[in-house]
């Protein structure tokens, strides 16, 4: 696993909870929906940069 794969998994999972905190304190929802699109685009870019798929 490098090092850009991790960093982008982690600030992911940080971001997702983020989005559950926002969600129990009952944030805008439009917010919620921003700070979800960032989590998921950067689980995802993260999980394709695993070495896993070469």
């Amino acid at each position: 696993m490098s090092g850009a794969a991790t960093a982008l998994l982690l600030v992911g999972l940080f971001l997702a909870g983020g989005v559950y905190s926002f969600v129990k304190q009952q944030m805008p929802r439009s917010l919620i929906v921003l700070l979800s699109i960032g989590a998921a685009m950067c689980l995802v870019a993260g999980v394709l940069r695993l070495e896993v798929w070469n």
